[in-house]
């Protein structure tokens, strides 16, 4: 077999893994609010595949999550364009962390771009289906702009997530390091 089909064939193994990873830990969610918005461990398995094969196959990755947590968990969707924007489209950036594949700590920048992507696509989702639904309660209090109970309410778990992925990956970064930075491809 040629060594690019090995690498190929692997690739996909990985991500195959990864995938039924992240879905396993979407479904053991820490907390989660009354629209959908939820933290979990997820997002580590996205990650580190996306670190490891890079940005193009990342992307997939995220999209793919996106896609199967949908059909899966259930969309809390309020339209189909929630249901585009809050799976498909929100997941898919977190595969921006390939940038940084074998860029060392730069995986933290990748990490942190991926999850800010992920908010903003939320947040621009958020916007438009709370508009709809104006004034909104959370967390007691009653909001009457769509933009920022958006912020609000998607801030609320995308920090939490985004935190916990850096905190893991800080613990995890040098006894996986060889593993994260996909030194382990270039011999294979």
């Amino acid at each position: 077999m040629k060594q690019n089909s090995r690498m190929k064939v692997r690739c996909l193994c990985e991500g195959a893994i990864m995938l039924a990873l992240a879905l396993v830990l979407n479904a053991l969610k820490l907390f989660q609010l009354p629209n959908g918005g939820s933290v979990d461990l997820s997002m580590v398995p996205i990650f580190v595949f996306a670190l490891r094969w890079g940005l193009g196959w990342g992307l997939l990755e995220g999209f793919l999550f996106g896609l199967l947590q949908m059909l899966i968990d259930g969309a809390i969707a309020w339209g189909w364009q929630s249901m585009l924007l809050d799976y498909m489209v929100a997941f898919t950036p977190l595969g921006l962390a390939g940038l940084f594949r074998g860029k060392g700590k730069g995986i933290f920048a990748g990490i942190t771009i991926g999850c800010i992507a992920r908010f903003i696509i939320h947040y621009i989702s958020g916007v438009t289906i709370y508009a709809i639904a104006e004034p909104t309660e959370l967390f007691g209090t009653v909001w009457g702009s769509p933009w920022s109970f958006s912020l609000i309410y998607n801030g609320s778990y995308m920090l939490i997530d985004t935190i916990i992925c850096l905190v893991i990956f800080a613990v995890l970064y040098k006894p996986l390091d060889k593993y994260i930075q996909a030194k382990d491809l270039i011999k294979a």
